[in-house]
């Protein structure tokens, strides 16, 4: 199931973003998929 997700960022945080998708190619959402799934998840000890 897709869920949507809305969230603020900073007018400078946006253009890079724009930039990096504009440079690769990549749609805002391919871009933040990925970089969620690479979240690395700290182990508790």
């Amino acid at each position: 199931m897709k869920v949507r997700l809305d969230f603020q960022i900073e007018d400078v945080e946006k253009q890079h973003l724009d930039e990096y998708c504009r440079k690769t190619g990549r749609t805002k959402t391919d871009v933040l998929r990925e970089l969620i799934r690479n979240l690395v998840i700290p182990k508790h000890s």
